[in-house]
């Protein structure tokens, strides 16, 4: 894929009408990641507040953000359910693999939408991990490297048909859906792909969960190992699918 088009995340948000001057709150930011490509969406006339229950995560994306000089981007460490009032309203709420974790998802959406004005979106980006990987070739490697990341997902009690039940989750919420989409991840044997990387980031809570052993991994040389499985074959891979929704506050 050319690197000139931009990714789902990116298209998912402009499509919904993310755009200059709105003020975001970005749910369980995490890192930043996303917060980050929200505010250069909204620009210097919006505002982009990022929440997270995390500590160290927060405490990451505070100096990244310094680091980079984005004003007017905040980050606050919180519970999605326990959103101070003074915060205000927001044009649009945005989370990225964050209602798949939630006990109760249409209860979490329709709290959050207390902080959405009238006529505001929420943006959802979630994963199914039942329908990947799938290839013609074999792909071990990546197979099993695809199989931690999923047992550690459904070991932790994540929805893992959260893409398949965005419309409901927004209905019941009270929202009206305007768009649901799903894309693949595929991979030839020249795209790069990052599936090591995710494990790495993954790996204390693979190995705490007992999914795998860092003996079984092998993560100094797993994103090697993955791209050499890759690279040797005339096959394509999918990877994961993605799924992309938003709905409105009437």
């Amino acid at each position: 894929m050319s690197s000139n088009i931009p990714d789902f995340t990116t298209r998912l948000l402009i499509d919904a009408g993310i755009g200059k001057g709105m003020r975001i709150l970005d749910v369980g930011c995490g890192s930043g990641d996303v917060s980050f490509l929200l505010s250069d969406l909204v620009g210097s006339a919006g505002e982009v507040i990022g929440v997270d229950h995390d500590a160290e995560a927060i405490a990451i994306a505070r100096d990244r953000s310094t680091a980079q000089d984005h004003p007017a981007l905040r980050f606050l460490q919180c519970d999605l359910l326990e959103l101070q009032d003074s915060l205000g309203t927001f044009d649009a709420i945005v989370g990225r693999r964050v209602l798949m974790y939630q006990k109760d998802a249409v209860a979490t959406i329709r709290a959050l939408s207390k902080n959405l004005r009238p006529d505001g979106i929420v943006v959802f980006q979630e994963h199914d991990t039942t329908m990947a990987p799938a290839s013609l070739d074999p792909f071990p490697l990546h197979k099993r490297a695809q199989a931690w990341l999923q047992e550690m997902i459904a070991r932790e009690g994540a929805d893992l048909h959260i893409g398949f039940n965005l419309h409901r989750i927004f209905t019941q919420a009270g929202l009206t859906v305007e768009s649901v989409r799903a894309e693949c991840l595929v991979q030839t044997p020249e795209t790069p792909y990052g599936l090591g990387n995710i494990i790495r980031a993954c790996l204390p809570r693979i190995t705490a969960l007992g999914v795998a052993s860092s003996e079984e991994v092998e993560i100094e040389t797993l994103q090697e190992r993955l791209d050499q499985e890759r690279s040797a074959s005339a096959g394509i891979y999918i990877g994961d699918v993605m799924f992309g929704s938003w709905a409105r506050k009437v």
